[in-house]
C-alpha cells in the first residue's frame, strides 16, 4: 500500500487576509501585494470568462485551483488525479510563483500536488478537490505545509487529523524505537515490537471505526476506512464498518474500493480454498499453484523494491530451510516490473524456492485476485489448498509451522 502526506484547508474568502497576516511588509507593500494577488488571481483564472463573472451554477459545476508557491518563479506544477483509472496528471505553468488548474469533479476527489525534482515528479501535498474555488499558498521547500482554502472536504480532513494527533505521536515514537532496535539487529526485541505494533493497529482501527460510524456521509471516512482496513482485512470486521457508510458514500470512489477489498476478503478468508492461478517463473515457464506440492504451501507476495519484504526474506528463508524436508513449500509471487532486479534480489536473499511474476507491478494478476493492497503479505495453505493462516510476519511463521509439523 502507498505512503501519503496530507495538508488541510480552512475558510474561503478570508484567504487574502490570512496570507497577508504572515508578512511584515509596510502598508504600502501590503497594498501592492493585495493588488498583485488580486490581479494574478483574476488573470490566470480567466480563459474565456473571468472568475469574478462566473455564475453560481458554473462555479458549482467546476473547480478552479489558484496557487502561489514562494521560492519558485517559473517551471511547472503537477496535479495527480489518484482516483482516475490511469492516475491522470494535469500540469500548469508557474508564472512569478502563481499557477492555476481548472476542471470538474462530480464528487470530492483526493489529488496530489507535485513539483519537478531532478527530472522526476515529486508529490508532497494531498488535497481533496471539489467544485468551487480553491486557493493554495505554499513554500517550495515545505509544500506539505501549504495553507489551503475553499474545499469543505479538506476542512473536514484537517479536523480528522487533529483528532487523531495522539495516535500519530504514538506511532512516531514506536517508529523511532523500531529503527533503533532494527539497527542493533536484535530479532527478539523486533518481534516484541511487532506485537506492540499489532496492538497499536487495533487501536487505530478502533478510532477509524468510531469516526465512520459518526460520519456516515463523509468522503473522508471512506478514504480512512480504505486506508486502514485494506491490508490483510478481516471480512467480518470490514463488512460491519462498510455497512455503516451511507449509500452515496458506498458508491463513491473509495466506497467502491472498500467493497472490492471486502468481496475478495470473503473469498480469501481462512477456511476457504485459495484461488488457483498460473504465472511464469524466472525462466518463462508457466507454474500453477496446484503444481507446488507440500503438506503446507506458503503463497508469499513480495517485491525486490519493497524494504519490509526484503527484511522479512531471511526469516522466510530460514523457515524454508528448517521445514521444507518435513513438507513445507513456498511459492513466491513478485510485484516487480524489472526482471533483472527481481532475479538479483532472489540471488541476494537466497530464495531457493519457486518464484513467479508477470512483471506488472501492482497490477500483477495474482495480487489482484488475492486483493493484495500492501506487501509483504502471505497465505498459508494446507495440502487441500485451504487457507489456514495469513499475514504471518516475523517469528509467527516459525511458530505456526512448528505447531503444524511437530
Amino acid at each position: 500500500m502507498d505512503a501519503f502526506y496530507y495538508n488541510l484547508p480552512k475558510q474561503n474568502c478570508k484567504f487574502i487576509k490570512k496570507l497577508l497576516g504572515r508578512f511584515t511588509f509596510s502598508n504600502l507593500l501590503m497594498k501592492y501585494f493585495w493588488c498583485t494577488v488580486f490581479f494574478c488571481g483574476i488573470m490566470v483564472a480567466c480563459q474565456n470568462h473571468s472568475v469574478k463573472n462566473l455564475s453560481a451554477s458554473q462555479a458549482d459545476s467546476a473547480y478552479t485551483i489558484i496557487g502561489k508557491i514562494q521560492g519558485i518563479d517559473s517551471g511547472w506544477v503537477y496535479l495527480l488525479h489518484r482516483q482516475s483509472e490511469n492516475q491522470k496528471v494535469d500540469s500548469a505553468k508557474i508564472d512569478t510563483g502563481f499557477f492555476i488548474f481548472n476542471g470538474k469533479s462530480a464528487t470530492p476527489e483526493l489529488c496530489m500536488l507535485g513539483l519537478s525534482n531532478n527530472g522526476h515528479k515529486e508529490y508532497r501535498l494531498s488535497v481533496f478537490v471539489q467544485n468551487g474555488q480553491i486557493r493554495i499558498s505554499a513554500k517550495k521547500d515545505s509544500l506539505n505545509d501549504a495553507v489551503i482554502t475553499g474545499s469543505q472536504t479538506q476542512d473536514e480532513y484537517k479536523k480528522y487529523i487533529a483528532g487523531r494527533k495522539p495516535l500519530d505521536e504514538e506511532m512516531k515514537k514506536l517508529g523511532k524505537l523500531y529503527d533503533s532496535v532494527e539497527a542493533k539487529k536484535d530479532q527478539r526485541l523486533m518481534d516484541s515490537l511487532e506485537k506492540i505494533f499489532e496492538v497499536f493497529g487495533i487501536k487505530e482501527k478502533g478510532f477509524v471505526k468510531d469516526y465512520a460510524k459518526s460520519h456516515a456521509t463523509s468522503y473522508v471516512a471512506a478514504f480512512e476506512v480504505y486506508q486502514n482496513f485494506s491490508y490483510n482485512p478481516d471480512a467480518g470486521e470490514l463488512d460491519t464498518v462498510y455497512n455503516q457508510l451511507a449509500p452515496e458514500i458506498q458508491l463513491s470512489y473509495y466506497g467502491k474500493r472498500i467493497k472490492n477489498v471486502l468481496d475478495i476478503a470473503k473469498k480469501t478468508a481462512i477456511g476457504n480454498v485459495a484461488p488457483g492461478f498460473t504465472e511464469k517463473d524466472v525462466y518463462g515457464k508457466p507454474v500453477s499453484l496446484s503444481s507446488v506440492k507440500g503438506k503446507y504451501v506458503l503463497v508469499d507476495f513480495w517485491a525486490s523494491w519493497c524494504g519490509p519484504c526484503r527484511a522479512e526474506n531471511p526469516g522466510v528463508a530460514r523457515a524454508y530451510k528448517n521445514y521444507h524436508a518435513k513438507g513445507f513449500n513456498i511459492l513466491g509471487v513478485s510485484l516487480d516490473e524489472d526482471k533483472d532486479k527481481w532475479e538479483e534480489a532472489i540471488r541476494k536473499d537466497n530464495l531457493t524456492w519457486t518464484q513467479v511474476s508477470d512483471l506488472k507491478g501492482w497490477k500483477n494478476s495474482v495480487a489482484e485476485m488475492y486483493g493484495i493492497e500492501g506487501i509483504p503479505m502471505n497465505f498459508l495453505l494446507d495440502k487441500d489448498g485451504k487457507i489456514i493462516a495469513k499475514g504471518l510476519r516475523g517469528s509467527d511463521l516459525d511458530k505456526k509451522l512448528e505447531d503444524l509439523l511437530k
